[in-house]
């Protein structure tokens, strides 16, 4: 009688047992997996520990070496997403849910586009900030400069000038020997958006038109197109960025870009209005994401980008100039002598960008 019952039971109770078991298990797994679904919007518990996604605008050839030598000192691999257009159209359609963790882009319009966008997170960090000087990064730690691109003037080799100031390009002794590139690309529109800082809208107009009426050619090309002319004999002066001369200059010996960095001398303009004036740059730079995955290891790749080491490459490997002092330079970047940066705030300049740009097109400087 009891060997019957024990039987009959057996198998309901297997099926209880079973039954509870599975519960358990189910239990448990949701109780696991709860913590990882939270983690992914938690800096406590970063998704992805060990690598860090790069957003960036600028060619990975030119970071490539740099992102190399972070992976061999971290340990910290780095996805890089290169976005030539359309990084903020990115970040607007993955919101929340976006991997990225560093945003790296040049032009500092461009940069703080994206700041002002709320694309970006505050970063207290003692390294950046003895780094890189205040006037070269967000007060509240929301962007960084990693490198400067300085605005110079190529002159022919012959001439003879001891110093220039960009208020000289309007000067009439250079009627019909200026060449420079499109007023509306970002990098004349910052030096014009600064010089109307310095100067003041009606000033900087009469001074667009001196430039206008000083022009060899249309306004057009790009920077290297500059150093052609000028060996072609069209132009004897212009202005255009340092780091395309790094690379003219150390170009193939008798290719055509060499021999345009040969027929040219750089010299460093300031701007007489400021008085003890500077040199104009923009920059490269980047920032943490707002919802960075892996926010610890982007502050750490941000640190390493303004270590000697990483400095000490943007120089070589990129003519740029590094926003750390007293880092070495590439010997054509040394060639052209100290740089005093316009004190300027970036933020400033920046502000003055779509009035500069009315500016071009009031003056037809480009027509």
């Amino acid at each position: 009688m009891n060997t019957t019952i024990r039987n009959r039971r057996a198998p309901r109770f297997a099926s209880l047992l079973s039954a509870a078991c599975a519960t358990l298990l189910l239990a448990a797994c949701s109780q696991q997996e709860a913590p990882a679904t939270a983690a992914q919007g938690s800096d406590a518990a970063p998704a992805g520990a060990g690598e860090v996604n790069l957003y960036t605008t600028r060619e990975p050839g030119l970071i490539q070496p740099l992102l190399d030598a972070f992976t061999e000192n971290s340990g910290v691999q780095v996805n890089t997403v290169f976005l030539k257009d359309g990084l903020m159209e990115r970040l607007g359609a993955e919101g929340e849910r976006s991997p990225a963790d560093v945003l790296m882009t040049v032009d500092t319009g461009n940069l703080l586009d994206v700041v002002n966008a709320g694309h970006t997170q505050a970063v207290d960090s003692d390294v950046l900030e003895e780094a890189i000087p205040s006037h070269l990064r967000g007060e509240d730690g929301q962007w960084f400069t990693l490198s400067l691109r300085d605005r110079v003037l190529y002159a022919d080799k012959d001439l003879d000038l001891e110093g220039f100031a960009y208020e000289d390009l309007a000067d009439p002794q250079w009627k019909g020997r200026v060449c420079i590139r499109s007023g509306q690309h970002p990098y004349n529109t910052s030096l014009f958006a600064a010089m109307i800082a310095h100067s003041g809208a009606e000033a900087t107009e009469q001074w667009l038109r001196g430039v206008k009426d000083n022009q060899a050619r249309k306004a057009a090309g790009g920077d290297r197109d500059v150093a052609r002319d000028i060996l072609a004999g069209i132009c004897d002066i212009g202005i255009a960025n340092a780091y395309y001369v790094g690379r003219m200059k150390n170009a193939e010996e008798g290719s055509e870009q060499r021999q345009w960095g040969d027929a040219i001398q750089v010299v460093r303009p300031v701007f007489a209005s400021a008085g003890d004036g500077g040199t104009h740059v923009n920059i490269s730079g980047a920032a943490v994401a707002a919802n960075s995955p892996n926010r610890d290891n982007a502050v750490q790749l941000l640190e390493y980008l303004v270590s000697d080491e990483a400095q000490s490459m943007y120089a070589r490997a990129n003519y740029e100039y590094p926003v750390k002092a007293g880092v070495e330079l590439d010997p054509v970047v040394a060639s052209f002598g100290e740089m005093k940066i316009d004190a300027l705030p970036l933020t400033e300049v920046a502000r003055h960008r779509k009035q500069a740009s009315e500016l071009v097109d009031k003056v037809g400087f480009d027509n």
